[in-house]
């Protein structure tokens, strides 16, 4: 095939010939192939076997492309040298620009046409046919959008629309995943469908790149086991990974998900155009009906001289014996000829050479009735041909009819499905909005559990048990939350960072917990002393520090909303101080200060004016000695506030036994 392809019509490389067959033939490059194909033809992944190893032969749908190409449809050229001619254009039964698509680069353009469903196009082209008139709108109630040999999902329609209309755009795609259970409980991905060109191994190996180098989290393994024209990627999570989560970051990260960019540039009339999709439609309809008026033409010339040379035939009949001997008289072809062509008989030249070119003995047994309904077949022919020529209506009916037979013949359902597109996912849309307890220890473990595993107990109940501790750990902060809202960790030495309550990974309520170092980029020696959780950062609202040292700063909240991962100065502490702990107040609170000394005061966060973020603040508090404050927090009258020593003696005090005073 190659061998004959370059020495006929394309005098380059074979290489090039061969490439252009395999990929008609693969299935997953063409929607709808147009070679027959044995041996093998490569994978997205893997090349095809050399040439000496297959056979091709043109799929049953190809013919359709080549329909008629004998009765003068298409002008013929010369080929490069002359030898033979070759079509300018194919009659093609079916819109196959729009059909298999078209990507390439030319000199100083490119195309980049997505294949389509062939029903879907045939049948807007049946409805173009009927209603010059309609709108891009209009065939894409037919036109879904592109069907993409690889399947996958097609997202949104707003791409669709302005590819469709404009002729330029990009279209979203996506592979179709699912999300199942393995055989040792551990959850994974399993990708089925794949966007339109991508590669199976490129994927894996992107995967694990990003697993690596620390660019993807969650993710415990990824197999290949794709074989036999399926697709099967297996991506197995860890066992505290959160499956929407990675699938999210898979789909920002990997060919998981793609843009197919949308340029319908075509030859019209030798000249280059940008299409929309109804000038595509109507180009083809265009060039069909010169195709069928040239075919028609074609048919009706031959129809008419059948018709003529039967017409001879029948004449011949009845004077039978007289022929026969002007014929044997005749001293050769050219008198015979003259003498069939004399006004004794009628005969044109072409009736008077059909005669000639008989026997006598086909003479003798010509059948009037057979030539007779012969005669009634072709007439009714050209009779139906003169009004295909001469009728636009009808003309338009013969291609409708002939697409119609396509379509039932070779169309096939649709495998890229189309779904809503819901813009860029972020992680709380992928993770239901649960209640969750954030635990964390003085070992800087952390965890969060289902608020559904503590259950309300009455007075008097045991409880449960929340953490399975080291003997020397204990519970520091416990936070009730929902999965969406943001936790802010306060370090002792003045940093603030942020994370999603969904980010802290789910654990059995008896479960140990995380370090939290896995998830903030902790310093050696810092650990989190504060955490606060909100939804929101209200700039009426105001985050209260203490020092150990005794420095206190209120600061507005909104000036800590932040995602940068590595952290902000919440404040800037002096030599050897550190920060004890951070208390949300609305900025007339009253706040109250415990020492390790057991010295307490209370006075009005009104006498703390506002700072920025990265201010040292004043002294809330002067420290006797090597004394050091250890807690603090809002003092409302109606509160009560419970003191324990670090022996375990405690004393409950009504608030309104300390009088306020001033601050330091």
């Amino acid at each position: 095939v190659t061998g004959d392809t370059m020495a006929r019509y394309h005098p380059h490389g074979d290489g090039a010939i061969y490439d252009a067959l395999v990929r008609m033939a693969q299935p997953f490059s063409l929607r709808h192939p147009l070679i027959d194909f044995h041996g093998n033809y490569g994978s997205p992944d893997f090349g095809p076997a050399a040439s000496r190893y297959t056979e091709a032969r043109l799929h049953p749908l190809a013919m359709q492309l080549l329909a008629d190409i004998e009765e003068n449809t298409v002008d013929l050229m010369p080929n490069y040298d002359g030898t033979t001619e070759e079509p300018t254009v194919l009659p093609a039964r079916f819109p196959n620009l729009l059909v298999n698509g078209s990507q390439g680069i030319a000199v100083g353009m490119a195309t980049s046409i997505p294949p389509h469903n062939l029903g879907e196009i045939i049948d807007a082209t049946l409805h173009l046919i009927d209603n010059p008139e309609a709108t891009v709108k209009d065939l894409m109630k037919f036109v879904k959008g592109p069907d993409f040999p690889t399947g996958g999902l097609i997202l949104g329609r707003d791409g669709l629309t302005e590819a469709y209309k404009t002729g330029r755009g990009s279209i979203k795609m996506r592979a179709k995943v699912a999300i199942e259970e393995g055989q040792r409980g551990q959850m994974r991905i399993v990708v089925s469908e794949l966007p339109y060109q991508a590669s199976c191994s490129a994927i894996a190996a992107r995967i694990q790149e990003l697993v690596d180098n620390d660019g993807l989290e969650g993710i415990a393994d990824v197999n290949d086991n794709s074989a036999g024209g399926t697709t099967n990627l297996i991506i197995t999570l860890k066992r505290d990974a959160n499956a929407n989560v990675v699938m999210n970051n898979l789909f920002k990260n990997t060919q998981l998900q793609s843009q197919f960019p949308v340029n319908m540039v075509a030859l019209v009339d030798g000249v280059p155009r940008t299409l929309t999709l109804k000038d595509a439609l109507a180009g083809y309809v265009a060039h069909q009906i010169e195709v069928i008026t040239r075919r028609s033409q074609f048919r009706l010339d031959k129809a008419k001289e059948r018709n003529h040379i039967l017409e001879g035939r029948l004449k011949a009949l009845n004077v039978i014996d007289e022929v026969i001997k002007v014929i044997r008289a005749s001293e050769d072809a050219n008198a015979a000829k003259e003498a069939l062509m004399s006004k004794k008989f009628g005969f044109s030249e072409r009736q008077a050479i059909d005669i000639l070119d008989m026997q006598l003995r086909q003479l003798t047994k010509l059948s009037r009735i057979d030539l007779e309904a012969e005669q009634k077949e072709i007439r009714a022919k050209i009779k139906e041909l003169t009004a295909i020529l001469e009728d636009d209506k009808v003309l338009r009916g013969v291609i409708s009819t002939e697409l119609t037979k396509v379509r039932e013949t070779f169309a096939t359902p649709r495998v890229c499905q189309i779904a809503a597109d819901v813009g860029e996912m972020g992680v709380e849309d992928l993770v239901e909005d649960k209640e969750l307890v954030i635990v964390m220890t003085q070992e800087q473990y952390i965890k969060a559990v289902s608020a559904d595993s503590f259950r309300t107990q009455g007075r008097g109940g045991r409880g449960v048990s929340g953490a399975r501790l080291k003997s020397d750990d204990i519970v520091r902060h416990v936070i009730f939350t929902t999965a969406h809202a943001y936790l802010l960790f306060f370090s002792n030495r003045g940093r603030v960072y942020r994370l999603r309550a969904l980010e802290v990974p789910e654990r059995e309520r008896t479960a140990k917990g995380m370090p939290i170092v896995n998830l903030l980029p902790l310093q050696s020696g810092e650990t989190i002393q504060a955490i606060i959780d909100t939804r929101e950062f209200p700039g009426e609202r105001y985050l209260f520090f203490v020092t150990k040292s005794g420095q206190v700063k209120k600061t507005k909240f909104d000036e800590y909303d932040s995602s940068r991962r590595d952290g902000l100065i919440a404040l800037k502490l002096r030599p050897k101080d550190e920060l004890v702990r951070v208390i949300e107040t609305n900025g007339t609170d009253d706040v109250f200060m415990v020492t390790r000394g057991g010295q307490t005061i209370r006075f009005s966060e009104k006498l703390v004016r506002p700072m920025g973020r990265s201010a040292a603040g004043v002294r809330g508090m002067k420290m006797r000695g090597a004394d050091e404050v250890v807690s603090v927090d809002v003092a409302r009258d109606e509160a009560s506030i419970l003191l324990v020593t670090e022996s375990g003696y405690g004393k409950r005090t009504q608030i309104n036994h300390f009088a306020r005073k001033g601050r330091g």
